[in-house]
């Protein structure tokens, strides 16, 4: 293999230059040994890259209501939770939970 990079004109002592690193902004983590954690391994466990909850479905799962802040306040939302981003349609009563590419 080494001989078909020659010829293609890579050289052997060439170094790949490293990809440049993704700065997200800093986000509130979630404890996951709380409350969350059903909700932290039920997003775990899904394979697709967006996760569209209800608020009853999260409900549902972290055996809780949301607090009142939840509901009223997109702000409350901006945290990062098995590695997804929560985006929530305050009107719908849904949340997005969108993984990172």
């Amino acid at each position: 293999m080494l001989d078909w990079l020659k010829r293609r004109g890579w050289p052997a002592g060439r170094e790949r230059e490293a990809p440049e690193p993704v700065v997200r902004p800093p986000q509130r983590v979630m404890s996951v040994s709380g409350k969350y954690q059903l909700l932290h391994k039920y997003l775990e466990e899904r394979f697709a890259g967006t996760v569209v909850l209800t608020f009853a479905e999260i409900e549902d799962l972290i055996g809780s209501a949301l607090p009142d802040q939840a509901r009223s306040e997109p702000e409350w939302w901006t945290i990062a939770l098995s590695s997804r981003t929560a985006q929530p349609n305050l009107l719908a009563q849904t949340v997005a939970f969108v993984r990172p590419f």
